[in-house]
């Protein structure tokens, strides 16, 4: 019977082995020697065997943490509570360890206290009619209405915008908060307060309860009808009220023409010519995958896809498929190849010889920006021009979606879309929602739950709840590699197993950004100059990051302002470009048509469509059938 070794005296005379390392390691092989040397190295090889993880344990532990995250997530929106923790203990532990700051906010909530009471004093003695001692910020049109400033509803609004300047003072300013916790508790305050606020109730709402009292509450129930209706539809997963009669190809998307190629990802469309001849340049438009194609060719009049086809262009349109579930491990290179690189061969095909104005919007944009680099690094010329509609390259200030980007928050997010191989519409329209709560959430639900008014539904409305959903290895890489590392403007992104640079493509590039954009704020899409070194004109216009864009001529309340610069100028920070770029009234579409006519040739034949003999025959008509899949 073999002898027993404890193990205490085990590692001791394992230290005296040859062999061995700084910290005692037996090599894999021992020389034969004495049977107690062999002994003990055996007993060594058994000991790290049973120490070391086994795949099965490794991938149960992962499983199991995977699977209670995701469950988690159901109840906090996607939200990692890790994440807001931490936040939280670091706003939180500063400030405990601030008592300058404690006192400059008890300082601070003392002169609010006067001012309000001096406020209440001036009401009491001129009837209720005073000086207001807070304004809203400019965004905020809650308080606008006449009914605000009488008394007793003058002190409940002017109370709480004091409240909310002090919570702003208190969540902000903390030293040694880092700045994306303090602007994660800052937001989170932000939340609260405008679900807190008296316009949201009936009786601390003037406008509302006046309405309740003329009508004898049936506001109410009429709102408590929609309610249900509301609930009822997402609880089914069907469309809001009114959106199912905006179907692609009936009342929206109805520009003519031929789906020419299909793959696994895309249907690419080509767009009829409306006139009698085009340029020999057609454009290749890129759409964010994150919603349907047809946000550019929504009804007639505010069609860019019309407005394009009207004015001489042929247009080629990309429509993203709806992935499913098995699509879970299609990346960010599958979007590349499958998408704008497949339609490209497809495009010069078709038109052989011609060099496209290549167009990417949203997520599209960055991944056009993406092709445009790795055709430039491997010689590739086929590209006329760049334009990018509200396309980010840079993302270090990629405004709030920030917030929810570090590692906890994507671990987390990750972990929701492993289980279900995607995320959702839902999740995803969620999270743009509380970005802008006020004007999307709580305004909504005052004037539709508690006026009893219904919106009537409009194509844009329509199409923004007509949302996809997005792969979870592609989203993965997408906020890992762009948002959190930053891979494309540092020069790191990876195409082909090679780092693409921005600063390779030196065809003309057009920028569009817009003042009100929350998803792609303008001053980080500027940064495109210092990323690029080639002609490019910037222009930003009035609106947001959808209404923005469409922006048809004839369209009341545009303005925007344009600026080139040409290759080899100096910088120009973004105060400097909007104190020097001039201000034009009107829609920012007839500037861009200029700027493509002077990139395009002369007109010439309209070009056939697809291309039967060369293997691109017409599929089917537009727009197609991937536009349809929910």
């Amino acid at each position: 019977m073999p002898q027993v070794v404890h193990e205490l005296e085990f590692k001791d005379r394992l230290n005296d082995l040859p062999g061995q390392g700084q910290h005692g390691e037996a090599r894999d092989q021992i020389e034969p020697g004495p049977p107690q040397v062999q002994e003990a190295a055996a007993y060594n090889r058994s000991l790290r065997a049973l120490e070391r993880d086994s795949y099965a344990s490794t991938a149960l532990a992962d499983v199991i943490d995977r699977s209670l995250h995701a469950a988690a997530a159901r109840f906090t929106a996607g939200i990692s509570p890790a994440a807001t923790a931490e936040a939280y203990f670091d706003w939180m532990t500063h400030l405990a360890a601030s008592p300058g700051k404690r006192l400059q906010l008890m300082e601070k909530a003392f002169r609010k206290s006067i001012r309000l009471n001096h406020y209440l004093a001036e009401c009491m003695m001129r009837q209720g009619i005073a000086e207001p001692c807070i304004l809203p910020l400019p965004q905020d049109r809650r308080f606008l209405a006449a009914a605000w400033r009488s008394w007793p509803f003058n002190v409940i609004q002017q109370s709480f915008l004091l409240q909310q300047q002090w919570w702003h003072n208190a969540t902000t300013g903390v030293r040694g908060v880092t700045l994306q916790h303090e602007q994660m508790v800052a937001f989170a305050a932000r939340q609260w307060l405008d679900m807190t606020s008296p316009s949201n109730l009936v009786l601390t709402n003037p406008v509302v309860l006046d309405r309740t009292v003329r009508e004898c509450g049936m506001n109410l129930v009429r709102g408590f009808g929609y309610m249900l209706e509301d609930w009822e539809r997402k609880v089914a997963g069907r469309m809001p009220v009114g959106a199912e009669t905006f179907i692609p190809g009936k009342k929206v998307a109805t520009a003519p023409g031929k789906v020419v190629f299909r793959n696994r990802l895309i249907e690419l469309i080509q767009y009829q010519p409306t006139t009698q001849e085009t340029r020999p340049e057609p454009i290749m438009i890129v759409p964010a995958w994150i919603m349907k194609y047809y946000i550019l060719d929504l009804s007639p009049e505010n069609s860019l896809v019309r407005y394009l086809t009207d004015n001489g262009f042929t247009v080629f349109m990309i429509s993203w498929k709806n992935p499913d579930p098995e699509d879970r491990d299609l990346g960010m290179e599958d979007y590349l190849q499958l998408g704008p690189m497949a339609a490209m061969d497809a495009i010069s095909t078709i038109v052989p010889g011609a060099r496209p104005h290549a167009v990417g919007y949203c997520l599209g944009g960055t991944l056009l920006s993406i092709a445009s680099a790795a055709m430039a690094r491997d010689s590739d010329s086929r590209l006329a021009s760049v334009t990018l509609l509200a396309a980010q390259t840079d993302f270090h200030e990629a405004g709030e979606l920030m917030l929810f980007i570090n590692d906890s928050q994507l671990s987390f997010l990750e972990d929701m879309m492993w289980e279900q191989g995607f995320l959702d519409t839902s999740q995803m329209a969620g999270a743009f929602q509380i970005l802008r709560s006020n004007d999307l959430v709580w305004s909504r639900m005052v004037h539709e739950y508690l006026m009893g008014d219904r919106e009537p539904m409009i194509d844009l409305t329509a199409w923004n709840a007509d949302a996809t959903r997005m792969p979870y290895r592609m989203h993965s890489e997408y906020l890992r590699r762009l948002f959190l590392e930053n891979e494309l403007a540092e020069g790191r992104f990876p195409v082909a197993n090679r780092p693409i640079a921005l600063n390779d493509v030196h065809v003309p590039m057009f920028c569009v950004s817009t003042q009100q954009d929350h998803v792609a704020p303008w001053r980080s899409v500027h940064k495109i100059h210092i990323l690029t070194d080639t002609d490019l004109t910037f222009l930003l216009t009035t609106g947001g990051h959808n209404a923005g864009i469409v922006s048809q001529p004839g369209r009341l309340h545009r303005s925007f302002q344009c600026l080139t610069r040409v290759r080899g100028e100096r910088y120009l920070d973004p105060d400097q470009w909007l104190s020097t770029a001039l201000q034009q009234d009107g829609s920012w579409w007839p500037e861009w048509l200029r700027w493509l006519i002077g990139h395009s040739g002369s007109l010439g034949p309209n070009p056939e469509m697809g291309a039967a003999d060369r293997g691109y025959p017409p599929l089917a008509d537009a727009p197609g059938s991937y536009v349809l899949q929910h």
